[in-house]
């Protein structure tokens, strides 16, 4: 009977053994998103007039979005979700944002400064960027493949997406899988849904 203890106690030992490790393994490994490419390096200035960088973000989850502060359609609505996010991680240092305009002629630091208090952007690592106009629509166009572009006929000048991306702490492009298997790749940031999707897979990445 002895034996028999010792072989059954030995046994659930093993099998607790082989269940922490694969969870630990789990842990390290972090949730089962699709990475993509990696964020190309920039340096714009931020609402305060200081310069940040990608560098500014290493170590950081954060989001990115491209708007403009005299956007009459889906800005407002964008920005009003990205403060959501913002407060759900507001105490976070390893979170941050990045809203770049795409219209860097008419949005001085000083616009952005106004814009930004206006949406109630307070959280520290939360920068309203600006540019040089070449390079942050080749940062769009090409880095994230967010489409951005001058257009007359568009409502305020100006036509952009109204996608999300989510950077991980090593500077990639992450995102969750959908139904089909399929990357989601980034976020409608005017879906509550999606909004409320970003937030929990932000806090998986942190």
């Amino acid at each position: 009977m002895k034996n028999y203890s010792y072989i059954g106690i030995s046994f659930v030992i093993l099998v607790f053994g082989i269940w922490a490790v694969n969870e630990f393994s789990n842990r390290i490994k972090g949730p089962d998103f699709f990475t993509g490419d990696q964020v190309p390096a920039f340096s714009f200035t931020n609402q305060h007039g200081k310069t940040v960088t990608n560098e500014t973000y290493k170590g950081k989850v954060y989001v990115v979005e491209f708007f403009f502060t005299t956007c009459p359609s889906i800005c407002p609505i964008m920005n009003q979700n990205m403060k959501k996010i913002q407060d759900a991680f507001y105490g976070n240092p390893e979170f941050g944002i990045a809203s770049i305009t795409i219209d860097p002629k008419h949005d001085t630091p000083k616009v952005l400064k106004k814009y930004a208090e206006n949406y109630g952007a307070k959280h520290p690592n939360w920068h309203f960027l600006t540019g040089d106009k070449e390079v942050i629509y080749k940062l769009s166009n090409e880095g994230f493949k967010l489409y951005s572009a001058e257009e007359e006929n568009a409502p305020g000048g100006f036509e952009h997406s109204g996608l999300f991306a989510l950077i991980d702490q090593d500077g990639n492009i992450r995102s969750r899988y959908d139904e089909f298997g399929n990357p989601k790749i980034y976020y409608n940031g005017l879906e509550d849904d999606e909004i409320e999707m970003l937030k929990e897979d932000i806090k998986k990445l942190l």
